[in-house]
């Protein structure tokens, strides 16, 4: 990983007309960088608008708000050239291995479908080798590219779709939940196949997920999201070893830990209530409906997105200095009964 900034996401915001005037609100001025060779993880609860932003990147929602740079050049920008030469350098590898695979396809017509897109390879014959090695590349064999999808586990699936991404040698790949809807027993598989691929290729990812445990292990840097707003984002280690967000706390703290005594004996943070609707997010920060540190500014004032150590940010009036009392609401409560 360098420090050359690849893919630039600006107050991006993505709302859906519902009509009757209600708008749902499922990114609201998100940003975030990510540099070349690296892996950025970006996880949240379902719904919290992560997989939204990988779609818009990729352009297939439009933006409301907010733009998305690519190599200096943005992407809702581009002239029908310019889309031709982004699609071949960004690819994407989807939640769903069976849904993203077209079932009246061999698997062989699947990968080789963007290389005739793209007009690689002059005839069949050759397009046909690069498949095979693709195949192989990504642990199937040659004799899988005349099967078609529903003859394949789950696992086998997404391997499937990883080796569509590669197809056109992209430089960057967003991986919408890849693991999600995979056995416990195949995920760890699949990570580490995306980690050998990254090395050997020097591929850069944006990794989409819900859990944090596997997110750990693949990513180099964090961004914690809630509710369509980004609330933390720092390096793996420092995100695990000093959470700053209450909403990234109560996440680590809902892992489970292997050691059956160490489990028994520590404290969980437990989020009480709904996750609020999108459609009418909470006044201030959207998390304080559900936090344990809500203040009396959490209702009336949006937090800032500021440093809280090196390459540490964090959106919550916690860290704000301008908000003079920080009791937490509740414990305001205690002391006036």
């Amino acid at each position: 990983m360098n420090n050359k900034t690849i893919l630039q996401v600006n107050e991006l915001k993505k709302h859906f007309n519902l009509g009757k005037g209600r708008l749902l609100k499922a990114v609201d001025g998100v940003s975030f960088d990510v540099y070349q060779g690296e892996t950025f993880g970006l996880v949240g609860e379902s719904g919290c608008g992560k997989s939204t932003i990988g779609r818009t990147i990729m352009g297939l929602y439009n933006r409301t708000d907010g733009n998305v740079l690519y190599e200096g050049n943005d992407v809702h920008q581009l002239d029908e050239e310019g889309k031709f030469q982004f699609y071949r350098n960004m690819q994407m590898i989807f939640q769903d291995p069976y849904a993203s695979l077209n079932p009246r396809s061999t698997v062989g017509e699947i990968i080789s479908e963007p290389m005739i897109v793209h007009d690689l390879y002059s005839n069949k014959k050759q397009r046909m080798e690069r498949v095979y090695e693709l195949l192989e590349e990504v642990g199937l064999n040659r004799n899988h590219a005349t099967r078609y999808p529903h003859e394949f586990s789950g696992g086998q699936r997404q391997r499937i779709g990883i080796a569509r991404a590669l197809a056109l040698n992209p430089d960057f790949i967003i991986a919408d939940e890849p693991i999600s809807a995979l056995d416990v027993s195949v995920q760890a598989q699949v990570v580490n196949l995306l980690e050998r691929l990254q090395e050997e290729k020097g591929l850069t990812y944006l990794f989409i997920a819900h859990d944090l445990s596997m997110v750990r292990h693949i990513s180099d840097r964090i961004g914690v999201m809630y509710l369509g707003h980004l609330v933390e984002l720092t390096d793996s280690d420092s995100l695990y070893e000093n959470p700053k967000h209450p909403y990234t706390q109560a996440l680590l703290s809902a892992i489970p830990i292997p050691d059956p005594d160490v489990e028994e004996k520590r404290e969980r943070m437990i989020l009480e209530g709904e996750l609020p609707s999108p459609i009418d997010p909470p006044s201030g920060c959207v998390f304080r409906t559900r936090c344990p540190m809500a203040m009396e500014a959490c209702a009336t004032t949006k937090p800032v997105w500021q440093a809280v150590g090196h390459n540490h940010f964090v959106a919550c009036h916690l860290y704000n200095d301008g908000i003079e009392d920080k009791t937490p609401l509740k414990d305001k409560r205690k002391l006036m009964n």
